[in-house]
């Protein structure tokens, strides 16, 4: 693939989820889900009126700043309502979470080519993106869930660049790496969960280094006599081999040309690390909260923690006693329990919507609105089955050399591929394991820092399939890709809220905790 034809696929993920994003934006002119917190809160700056609020402010500045932006705009303004506290159109605080959603199929292809230099893995990776209903979803309210995945992944992006250059230029995207980490966190305390990934793939890249020479050392410390006695050629199934020196070559053969920015990790030390991502993503959280606590002197910084902290640890237990969408950790991944952000039920199309109240009563409404917190489910279950792959990929080249050879051996160089597969491995489980001991109630969307790691998974898997030799591979790629995006467009209304019919609305609702 060209880098022309590269940049047009980029432009043209870029205008689809642009104008899904922006598309009917006014739609109900109401305040969706936790717009009834966020978007508010968001005008509170505006309106200097102090509140308390129970996560880091960035993504509540930033839809004020949406609201400011869109205030002074001289369109958008046909419909408006009061329900932030001041007069504004349902545009100025929707306006630039979709505009911000928008650039994440960007960045996940940016940091897919930038783990692989692959371009096709890079398009598949932001298509697939493009492709997914919970961020859809996400981006058209004045939600915050947008900002904590946009700014983690930046700090993803800035590391990878970092890795690639030298010197000035790598410290240059290292404090980038390390501000954007920081917003992450500043946005919801879960953003940390990005960093701690960055931490544990530098940490799996020196114990890897560490492995690797403590092996050869052994082999320089063996005596002559020791190399004499157990050195001695065996032929097994015509293959010569040293005995205690494995030649075992991982099923994916790295060329010399064919290197990853994470294998130079090892280039970083251990006070770079604490500074560019330690001391400035902790300096940029404190600074973020001086606006908020300049507006709202109830509390100090240390006490607004300790409030937000107990705000929490009270919410209640993980059950549908608690909220009715409420969903453990481990029906994530397969999307067991997604969630309605918006119903309402009308007679007709032409019906207006109630601004605020209940839908019709059951068998009365002939036309649903609905808007799903859900993704695209088979974008997500092949996303599942292609990160259990690359596990599995992973622990047959450590397993098979220790089954055939009797000893653990670590290649000199790991391929690209088998970079790639630690680095989605690891950083998905750092956005997800740590939620296995939250005893709160904890929704869906807490899965988003997660699941980006699940597209970039099936994006390397069907890149792989469609560069394979054998034609069966390539038919397979080729199929999982259409199935993903005839899916999208079969659950987009409940995505955008468009009218259904109660048929149309049923047959869409495939399980019963779906509804």
């Amino acid at each position: 693939m060209t880098k022309k034809w590269f940049r047009i696929g980029l432009l043209g993920i870029f205008i689809l989820s642009l104008a899904l994003r922006f598309w009917g934006l006014e739609r109900f002119n109401t305040l969706v889900f936790d717009e009834v917190y966020f978007a508010k809160f968001g005008n509170n700056y505006l309106t200097h009126t102090p509140f308390f609020n129970a996560h880091p402010p960035l993504s509540q500045y930033m839809i004020g700043i949406g609201i400011w932006l869109g205030s002074h705009i001289p369109f958008w303004h046909d419909t408006v309502n009061g329900l932030t506290g001041s007069m504004r159109s349902p545009w100025t605080y929707r306006w630039f979470n979709a505009l911000t959603g928008s650039f994440i199929p960007l960045v996940v292809a940016a940091i897919a080519y930038q783990l692989s230099y692959r371009r096709s893995f890079a398009l598949l990776a932001g298509l697939f993106t493009a492709c997914d209903g919970i961020f859809l979803v996400e981006s058209r309210y004045a939600l915050s869930n947008i900002y904590i995945v946009i700014f983690g992944l930046l700090g993803h992006w800035f590391l990878l660049l970092a890795l690639d250059k030298q010197n000035r230029r790598r410290s240059f995207w290292l404090v980038f790496a390390g501000i954007a980490f920081g917003a992450s966190v500043g946005t919801k305390w879960n953003g940390l969960w990005f960093l701690s990934g960055a931490y544990l793939i530098w940490i799996v890249a020196w114990v890897i280094q560490g492995t690797h020479s403590f092996s050869n050392a052994k082999l320089f410390f063996t005596s002559p006599s020791m190399e004499e006695a157990g050195g001695r050629s065996l032929e097994a199934g015509g293959r010569s081999q040293e005995v205690g020196i494995s030649t075992y070559s991982p099923p994916f053969i790295p060329s010399p040309s064919s290197e990853s920015p994470l294998q130079n990790l090892t280039q970083i030390n251990i006070f770079q690390m604490l500074f560019y991502l330690g001391i400035i993503p902790a300096f940029i959280y404190s600074i973020i909260w001086i606006p908020h606590l300049q507006l709202d002197k109830t509390y100090g910084f240390i006490a607004v923690h300790e409030q937000i902290l107990k705000f929490h640890l009270h919410l209640g237990g993980n059950s549908s006693d608690v909220h009715p969408y409420c969903a453990a950790w481990y029906k994530w991944p397969l999307m067991i329990r997604p969630m309605a952000y918006y119903y309402q039920t009308a007679k007709s199309i032409t019906e207006p919507l109630p601004v605020m109240g209940p839908p019709l009563p059951a068998g009365a409404g002939q036309v649903i609105y609905d808007v799903h917190a859900m993704g695209n489910p088979f974008l997500w279950w092949f996303g599942v089955a292609a990160m259990l792959f690359l596990v599995g990929m992973l622990v047959s080249q450590a397993v098979i050399p220790w089954v055939k050879e009797k000893r653990f051996s670590v290649p000199a160089t790991l391929s690209v591929d088998t970079w790639i597969g630690l680095y989605l491995i690891i950083n998905y489980a750092a956005n997800l394991a740590p939620w296995v001991k939250v005893t709160r109630c904890v929704f869906i969307y807490h899965y988003m820092c997660a699941v980006v790691f699940i597209f970039l998974a099936i994006a390397w898997f069907v890149d792989q399939c469609l560069r394979s030799y054998y034609q069966q591979l390539r038919a397979l790629g080729v199929t999982i890709t259409f199935i993903i995006l005839a899916a999208f467009i079969f659950w987009m209304p409940i995505y955008l809220g468009l009218p259904l019919s109660p048929d149309g609305y049923k047959l869409r609702m495939w399980f019963n905790s779906w509804i």
